[in-house]
């Protein structure tokens, strides 16, 4: 996004400053996930989202400080993702409890966490802390329902939307809506765009889990399947369930052998599953951009109607 680039190359210099520690272990940890960079999609929607809802189109520096607020807290959710997940890379690069152990990884995460806090209550907004905070609640309740979900194929597409919700689109939708707030703009605008971060994080993580599926290992940074071997029932398969009852038997069994989690992809493959979940995808896409060019029609809305297209199109 050319618009807001230098927006971008700064977050990439104060993201660093913020997590400076005199730990040198924890800095270290710290300073290893955002070495490991990936596409900032939640600063860009923030950064997009300032310059769409200000006449000026201005990105304040509270709104500048909210997108940095928001990627370390979405950095810290991943290394504790990462510990259960028992994930050994992410984005190519290796975890930080793989490269240290799971006790720093705990640390950092939560050092992050605290970190993010801070900054949040700096920017002096009782509304904006109220909204931010949820998210780390969310996470954590997010989590705790894929671990009571773990292996269970009888988790229903609703069950798989909620926890979908609270693990990635809480995080987007609070943002967006923390962006409006920091503009002062109208209770309408928060709720609408609340809403447009919501549709646009659940088709993300339904693509995401997508590509888990289709995929090249080297592009993930993790194998291909990663999800069903933490037990993680994805859109994709909980479809397929009903035509290939054999899939059962494979999360009865764990999926303990290697053979079977190529198997259950290349059954996925077979059905028309993975156009199923890209067309709930496709439909919560939509739905964000209706709010975007129907209910205020902005007019230098081009780039954020770009990015959201982007993220759907990432599997075409």
């Amino acid at each position: 996004m050319k618009s807001i680039q230098i927006e971008l190359r700064q977050l990439n210099k104060n993201l660093h400053k913020m997590i400076a520690t005199e730990n040198p272990i924890l800095y270290s940890a710290a300073k290893q996930l955002f070495n490991a960079r990936g596409k900032r999609i939640r600063p860009t929607i923030i950064f997009l989202i300032s310059k769409l809802i200000n006449e000026n189109e201005i990105i304040s520096t509270e709104q500048k400080r909210l997108a940095e607020i928001t990627e370390i807290i979405h950095t810290a959710s991943l290394v504790h993702d990462d510990i259960i997940d028992n994930c050994d890379t992410r984005r190519g690069t290796e975890t930080v409890h793989t490269a240290f152990n799971n006790k720093i990884a705990v640390l950092a995460g939560d050092f992050l966490f605290a970190q993010s806090s801070w900054y949040l209550a700096n920017l002096n907004s009782l509304n904006v802390v109220k909204t931010i905070s949820k998210i780390i609640t969310d996470f954590a309740e997010g989590e705790v329902k894929q671990g009571m979900t773990a292996f269970d194929y009888q988790i229903s597409i609703d069950s798989y939307i909620e926890k979908s919700f609270y693990k990635t689109a809480s995080l987007i939708a609070c943002s967006c809506k923390a962006t409006t707030i920091l503009n002062q703009s109208s209770q309408n605008i928060q709720n609408d765009f609340y809403l447009y971060g919501k549709h646009l994080g659940l088709a993300f993580q339904i693509i995401d889990d997508i590509l888990d599926l289709t995929g090249l290992s080297k592009d993930l940074g993790k194998p291909a399947g990663s999800d069903f071997i933490n037990g993680n029932l994805t859109a994709p398969l909980i479809f397929t369930l009903n035509k290939k009852p054999k899939l059962k038997k494979m999360i009865d069994q764990e999926f303990q052998f290697k053979e079977h989690i190529n198997e259950a992809i290349n059954t996925i493959k077979n059905t028309n599953s993975i156009q199923k979940a890209k067309d709930i995808a496709e439909e919560h896409i939509q739905l964000a951009i209706h709010i975007i060019k129907s209910k205020h029609s902005y007019t230098n809305n081009r780039e954020l109607l770009l990015v959201t297209h982007y993220l759907l199109n990432r599997i075409n």
